[in-house]
Order: structure tokens, then C-alpha cells, then sequence
């Protein structure tokens, strides 16, 4: 588990580490790169794009890239990718834009039992020989591993309306 910090009136802690209890492999297929660490890093794409981007690709592992083969520069993807950094055990968060705490399973904090996040970017280059794709933002810090990457639909990947 990663650093535990501190914990805000409200949270509540799991008791154990979800990672300990790990039930499935999960094979990274790539690395985040960007200017971003912690303390620098925005709070999410938004932000990201709003204070440049961040520099951002990503970096697969060679084996990988020829899954490449059909994506374009301006073609917008979701990346999935694990915030190796975030701590996994708060269940009950605080965060400062709720008044209330909140389950985890109701915010887009790095922080769950589970660290995946994902965001939905576009492709601004393409290096299919290298594995290499600049994305117009990320939120990850330097170094965040990639699970996967899959196509934006706009048919599949829009909630139907209520």
C-alpha cells in the first residue's frame, strides 16, 4: 500500500489493504510520461488541459505497439491506467469540494481499493514504430502505468439520455 497520509474528519479506513487481497493480474502495457508529480499534478483532465496538458504521452512497452494499427492522430481514445501512487484503503472520503463525506464509489479520486482511473483523450501524434502516442492532457503523474488504451465511440460511450 502506498503512503497512508492523513485521514479527514469523516473518512473511514478499510482496515486492510485491498492490494493484499488481489484476486486477477493486470499487465501494464505502457507508461504515462508527463511534467506532472505530486504537488503539481491538476485534479483532473480539465485542469490538465487548462495548464497545458502536461506534456503528455504515452509510452508503450515494444510488444505492444503493434496494437496500435488503426488509431489516428485526432482520434479520441479512453486510457486506463493505474494510480500506483494513491493509497487504496479509505472507503468514506472527505474531499473539500463536498460539505459531506462521501463513498468512493461516488468520486473520481485516485484514491480506492482499486486504483484504476481513466480519461478520455485525444491523439495529437503517433509513432506506431515506437509505441509513442502524445495525448493533448493527462492528470498522471510521470511514470503512471497504462492498463490499457480503447476507442472513444461516441454511439457506445454516451449514456442514453434520461
Amino acid at each position: 500500500m502506498s503512503d497512508a497520509g492523513e485521514i479527514r474528519e469523516g473518512e473511514v479506513a478499510l482496515g486492510f489493504d485491498p492490494g493484499e487481497r488481489a484476486q486477477a493480474g493486470v499487465t501494464f502495457i505502457g507508461h504515462i510520461r508527463s511534467d506532472w508529480a505530486r504537488g503539481s499534478a491538476p485534479r483532473n483532465v480539465t485542469r490538465a488541459r487548462e495548464a497545458g496538458g502536461g506534456n503528455a504521452r504515452i509510452e508503450l512497452d515494444p510488444a505492444y505497439a503493434p496494437g496500435l494499427r488503426g488509431l489516428s492522430v485526432g482520434r479520441p481514445v479512453w486510457v486506463l491506467y493505474w494510480m500506483d501512487r494513491a493509497r487504496r484503503d479509505l472507503i468514506l472520503q472527505s474531499p473539500r469540494h463536498h460539505v459531506e463525506p462521501r463513498g468512493v464509489f461516488t468520486l473520481r479520486s485516485p484514491v480506492r481499493p482499486n486504483p484504476v482511473a481513466m480519461a478520455a483523450v485525444t491523439i495529437t501524434a503517433l509513432d506506431m514504430q515506437a509505441g509513442v502516442i502524445g495525448i493533448d492532457a493527462t492528470d498522471a503523474f510521470d511514470m503512471t502505468p497504462v492498463i490499457d488504451i480503447k476507442p472513444w465511440m461516441g454511439g457506445i460511450d454516451i449514456p442514453p439520455e434520461q
